[in-house]
């Protein structure tokens, strides 16, 4: 779904800065009257002067120069301290915007959106603008007033040479549609290029270890290659455009700049305009020009920037499919679980995920979700965190439809522990508040400590006050998993939806991590998505899935004894002495 429109977008961004806009546009019509001064003075000096042999018309033209480029240079200055500050802080406030949108957006999101492409729109083209702001920004708006203000000067001067400058216009207009056509499909490709060279830079890094482990590096980087030829073909088709372009403004400047010299001289020969207005009118031709030919150079970085606005524009629009209720609700502090008649059905994809899905899980319970892989277990175990909302039908905790609940109750009330546990740069400590950033060192200790996991943070130097680098690349997993495990104690929820923790961990961490999550599960609905078979063996009831449904539902000891699905996996998991179940 849609949002607001581009420059709906662009006026609430630049809204909260008018006043300074204003002020700009002040800063700039006064520097581009101090430009047009220039040549009146100039003609004023021959036709009042020079050519009566006053000296009193020259000082005062001299005199208004000097003053008229003085005042120039100070606005022009300000004009650009102005724009460029403003600019920034505009930029600042859009990528604040953009990435809040991002962190807003549902799991469905990320499920078919590529990283790579969200890095693009947060650097690349976020540069693309920047450029804008600190190259180009001030001679756009400038020029713009410069070539109006020139033209209702030369229409005063000299009607007859005024319109001989429309000659051009026609050439000139043609020109500036085919190019702005052409250039906006060729920067749009520019800017897809380089999202998709972003994602393959960004997944090679990411998969770095396996590419070297398979000694896949040639496939990677000929991979990569291809994306960066890509885009150097689409930045070459983007030039030539502009290369065809700039040669017409540059020949109809001559044309015209030549065409005044000999029609005004003519005319003043015949005496119908003094020769001080011809040599105006042809000073002028350089702030008529000048301005267009120096847009026409700054064209390729606003188009740039107007397809990297684009980018961020779309995206900006798209509205979360997760929407808050008009009237959130509070969720109860103990209930259970109802799926009631659930079908859910993956976006773009024409098979449902789950059907007609109909069970109940009572408060402080463990549920176990069993079955093969693609069966639905992740998919029950989403629904319940409310990553996506049931296509028919309606999941609720404690009577509460989830769609009705605050996204804040929400999100303290059912927590997700997922296999492998994040963790951010920074400190073991800052990691362990991120649901609670403004508590105390010393409560951070008291959610270790309930969960028994001290001796873990202990034996790590420097214990809650240790660097963790990006991903935590410097602990070991069990490790990863108590800080994880903390952070989840801290928020105290009343549901944890558990993706099997300790299925990837040496014996000893895993007796550890699962000692710290029976503390931190008691009197606590736990749904797990069971890997290994020993785990719904503890589980108060066991839901077996498959295909998208319910297929069983019971204890595992009554699951056992009733031919079906999970009495086969747990023959083949006794058959062979191992453990998974999917």
């Amino acid at each position: 779904m849609k949002g607001p429109n581009q420059t709906s977008n662009l006026l609430r961004i630049a809204r909260p800065h008018r006043k300074k806009i204003i002020v700009i546009l002040l800063l700039t019509v006064g520097w581009s009257l101090s430009l047009i001064c220039g040549p009146a003075l100039v003609a004023y000096a021959i036709d009042q002067g020079i050519r009566r042999h006053s000296e009193r018309p020259v000082e005062v033209a001299v005199i208004g120069y000097f003053a008229s480029a003085l005042a120039s240079g100070v606005l022009f200055r300000q004009v650009v301290r102005s724009v460029t500050n403003t600019g920034e802080r505009v930029l600042q406030e859009l990528r604040v915007s953009v990435f809040n949108h991002i962190l807003s957006m549902p799991m469905g999101f990320f499920d078919s959106e590529r990283t790579g492409r969200l890095v693009s729109r947060m650097t690349t083209d976020m540069d693309a603008l920047e450029n804008l702001i600190q190259q180009g920004l001030v001679q756009l708006v400038s020029n713009a007033l410069l070539l109006l203000i020139t033209l209702c000067v030369l229409l005063i001067m000299s009607p007859i040479l005024f319109l001989f400058c429309l000659i051009s216009v026609p050439i000139l207009a043609a020109a500036s549609v085919w190019f702005k056509r052409k250039s906006a499909v060729a920067y749009m490709s520019v800017r897809d290029a380089i999202a998709q060279t972003m994602t393959s830079l960004q997944e090679g890094l990411s998969g770095v270890r396996v590419i070297q482990a398979f000694a896949n590096e040639d496939v990677v980087v000929r991979g990569f290659n291809g994306q960066n030829r890509a885009q150097l073909l689409a930045n070459m088709r983007a030039v030539s455009i502009s290369a065809r372009y700039f040669p017409v403004i540059e020949a109809m400047s001559v044309f015209t700049t030549a065409g005044i010299v000999g029609i005004g001289g003519y005319m003043s020969y015949q005496h119908l305009i003094p020769i001080g207005t011809v040599v105006a009118f042809a000073l002028y031709m350089g702030n008529l020009f000048s301005p267009i030919q120096q847009t026409s150079q700054q064209f390729d970085l606003l188009q740039s920037a107007g397809a990297a606005f684009r980018k961020l524009d779309s995206l900006l629009n798209i509205e979360p499919p997760l929407a808050e209720a008009t009237e959130p609700r509070e969720l109860n502090a103990v209930g259970a679980i109802c799926f009631e008649n659930v079908t859910f059905t993956y976006a773009e994809e024409a098979i449902p995920a789950l059907q007609d899905i109909n069970i109940s899980i009572d408060f402080g319970k463990h549920v176990a979700l069993v079955g093969p892989t693609g069966a639905g277990k992740s998919t029950i175990a989403k629904l319940i965190a409310r990553f996506y909302d049931p296509t028919i039908g309606k999941v609720s905790f404690g009577g509460i439809d989830l769609r009705q609940a605050s996204f804040d109750s929400l999100r303290r009330t059912i927590v997700v522990v997922t296999q492998e546990a994040f963790l951010f740069d920074g400190t073991i400590a800052s990691n362990i508040r991120m649901g609670r950033p403004d508590i105390s060192d010393i409560e951070v200790y008291k959610a270790i400590e309930e969960i028994g996991g001290q001796s873990i943070i202990e034996s790590i130097p420097g214990g809650i006050g240790a660097n963790v680098f990006e991903g935590g690349s410097t602990l070991s997993a069990g490790e990863k998993q108590i800080i994880s495990l903390a952070r989840v104690a801290l928020i105290d929820p009343r549901v944890i939806i558990l993706d099997e923790a300790t299925s990837n961990l040496d014996p000893a961490t895993e007796t550890l991590v699962e000692e710290a999550l029976t503390r931190l599960t008691r009197g606590k609905t736990l749904v797990t998505i069971a890997h290994r078979l020993s785990t719904a063996q503890r589980a108060d009831q066991v839901l077996v899935v498959d295909n998208g449904i319910v297929a069983q539902q019971g204890h595992h000891d009554e699951l056992i004894q009733v031919p079906g699905l999970y009495s086969t996996l747990n023959a083949a998991w006794l058959g062979v002495g191992g453990s998974k179940l999917d």
